[in-house]
């Protein structure tokens, strides 16, 4: 049994599917690693500590070519899907919904590709969890990011030019991303709001020692499947950007990270409620990617309006590769540790609970 490791060719992943740490785990069990050269580099890992850990270094031909599952972080393009084995594993992040090219791809080169975000929210299934592990990272990146766009402290200073009062943050979207981004914002001294739909995500803000905001909205029934926020209908979601508008409007920061799976993200600001933050103020979207939470945002760009700048920042773990990588490699590991059978032979078994939710492709029935 081999596993190979690429180097990730997409513009701005500096990421890597596995660390040495997670690598040396592997090669314990009697599996074989094959890492390409450079894989680690961008996010701090040397060739050097992989090949401490056991594994062996080789060249994309090698890694694509020599081994029986491909562990990466990005779907595969053209030249990489013809690299790989017939009959080998992908395990990656897929973007299924975006991804129909990919998989048929795959499928005519007869490879099993496990999607990492269709890892199913149960609780055997809680360490692969990839989204949650980077969202981590995400909401931490988020409010840092704020910060160095606003033109205000964070926290309150006692100076002997007087004492500066701290900073407002209201953070919409109180997930894994959010909960991060709230307990960011506190450490580094903001006075913090929150909002979310799901009467569980009240107790969790608190906890945080945040303050609620619209508890009129809060809605029983408005947690779907996995823990993740329903859909909210139009006439709710005017209701939403009608009640946090006058509350925003006090803002310095705002960071969105409220998001619906294979769904556009829900619309919570509009323009005129961004127009009526004070100038030099700033949101920071999470959303971006799939629509935005602001009227404003443009995946991947900072606009300002009326002095207000909007942030819309794409793929923020790849911006902290060390810690993203570890976190996303120890959510792998769990993966593959769970394909392999005891003998360390892969086992692809389609009627798996976890294994059939993530398969998007499948060379062939086990």
């Amino acid at each position: 049994m081999n596993i190979g490791i690429p180097k990730e060719v997409v513009a701005q992943e500096a990421r890597v599917a596995l660390v040495p740490e997670s690598v040396g785990s592997l090669v314990k069990s009697g599996v074989r690693v094959t890492v390409e050269s450079g894989a680690g580099l961008a996010a701090g890992f040397a060739d050097e500590a992989y090949q401490k850990a056991g594994a062996s270094l080789g060249d994309a031909g090698d890694v694509y070519g020599g081994s029986d599952l491909i562990a990466k972080v990005q779907r595969p393009g053209e030249r990489e899907i013809a690299g790989l084995r017939p009959g080998a594993v992908l395990v990656c992040l897929m973007q299924p919904a975006g991804a129909a090219e990919t998989i048929r791809a795959l499928e005519a080169r007869g490879v099993s590709a496990l999607a990492l975000e269709k890892v199913p929210r149960i609780t055997r299934a809680q360490s692969m969890d990839v989204l949650s592990s980077q969202a981590t990272v995400a909401g931490y990146k988020a409010v840092l990011l704020g910060a160095s766009a606003l033109v205000k402290f964070l926290p309150m200073l006692t100076t002997a030019a007087g004492t500066i009062a701290p900073s407002k943050c209201c953070v919409l979207g109180a997930g894994v991303a959010g909960l991060q981004a709230i307990a960011t914002a506190r450490r580094l001294g903001a006075v913090v709001s929150a909002f979310d739909v799901r009467p569980a995500a009240a107790e969790q803000i608190r906890s945080l020692g945040a303050s609620v905001v619209a508890q009129e909205l809060i809605a029983q029934g408005a947690e779907g499947a996995g823990g993740y926020a329903k859909e909210q209908s139009a006439e709710q979601q005017q209701r939403i950007q009608a009640a946090l508008k006058s509350h925003l409007a006090g803002m310095d920061l705002v960071i969105t990270t409220a998001q619906i799976p294979g769904k556009p993200a829900p619309r919570l600001i509009s323009t005129e409620t961004v127009r009526s933050l004070a100038p030099g103020s700033v949101i920071v979207d999470l959303a971006a990617e799939s629509g935005g939470n602001c009227e404003a945002t443009r995946p991947g760009e900072t606009v300002e309006v009326a002095g207000v700048r909007v942030l819309g920042p794409l793929n923020l773990p790849a911006t902290m590769p060390y810690h993203a990588s570890q976190m996303l490699s120890r959510n792998i590991l769990t993966l593959l540790k769970h394909l392999l059978t005891k003998e360390g032979e892969l086992r692809i078994d389609r009627a798996d609970e976890i294994t059939g939710a993530m398969l998007v492709t499948a060379a062939k029935p086990t």
